[in-house]
């Protein structure tokens, strides 16, 4: 995770927890003079548009309060959705066994891009079997992983 995303996920999360939702991650990108600022939330109960209502307004209250992102910035709060994004060591290993996506910041061997079966995250490294191989992705490089949706 980056740092100035762990920094805002340590503002957000309390606010996300106390209405009863897990904040699954963030995600920023600088976008035409303001940035983009997408919050995952997700509860055992699933998502509705109500409750990415709810959390919005009260993660907006402490972005205000706080003022942690420079300049503007528009606020999206999301269910994950079948696509999940993965954050954290814990995501990685919560899914192993799930096909997944992963973009490295940096090219690893000449790639950055990988799909296939997840096979856990230990010490900072995750591992996935792809194109009949086992490749260890240090999870600082990730850019970013998603769960590809069985259908």
């Amino acid at each position: 995770m980056r740092p100035q995303h762990d920094a805002l996920r340590r503002l957000i999360e309390p606010a996300v927890t106390v209405l009863g939702y897990d904040l699954v991650g963030i995600r920023c990108w600088p976008q035409s003079g303001k940035t983009l600022v997408r919050v995952y939330i997700d509860s055992e109960e699933g998502i509705s548009v109500s409750d990415c209502e709810r959390a919005s307004h009260q993660i907006s209250g402490v972005l205000d309060v706080y003022d942690p992102i420079p300049g503007h910035y528009t606020l999206e709060v999301s269910s994950p959705g079948l696509n999940r994004p993965l954050f954290v060591a814990s995501d990685f290993e919560r899914f192993k066994g799930r096909r997944i996506a992963v973009k490295l910041d940096t090219p690893l061997h000449g790639r950055r891009n990988f799909s296939g079966v997840l096979l856990g995250c230990r010490e900072g490294v995750v591992r996935i079997h792809a194109d009949g191989f086992e490749h260890s992705l240090p999870l600082e490089q990730i850019g970013t992983a998603r769960l590809v949706p069985e259908l």
